[in-house]
């Protein structure tokens, strides 16, 4: 967006606008809503659950996913005094605020799906 088209607009709108950009940054990626989305249905899980639940998810990415989503403040990792040592995730209260956003992905998707299936 130029800077003269970006005068234009209201603070407001461009208060919304960088609102959108956090977001999309934030929850940007193949995984990361699906992560989010796998937590809020099955609860606290170990990383191998996730990795299975995740169907086709690389290791690294997801613990750099679940990493990202640590530092901002969306899931826990609680390491638990067992052997071997066990790792579980959850998500946080501020992570489960985005159980309506998810759920409007969900439908959003399955109502895609349809249209593109039968036209």
């Amino acid at each position: 967006m130029g800077l003269q088209q970006e005068t234009s607009l209201s603070s407001e709108c461009i208060w919304q606008l960088r609102a959108i950009k956090d977001t999309m940054e934030l929850l940007s990626g193949k995984w990361k809503i699906q992560i989010i989305g796998t937590l809020l249905r099955g609860g606290t899980m170990r990383f191998m659950e996730l990795k299975r639940a995740l169907n086709g998810i690389a290791p690294k990415k997801l613990s750099n996913d679940l990493q990202e989503l640590e530092v901002n403040k969306l899931i826990t990792r609680e390491v638990k005094d067992t052997k071997p040592i066990t790792v579980e995730y959850s998500l946080t209260e501020h992570g489960k605020t985005l159980d309506s956003l998810i759920a409007e992905i969900i439908e959003w998707g399955c109502t895609h799906r349809k249209e593109i299936i039968t036209g």
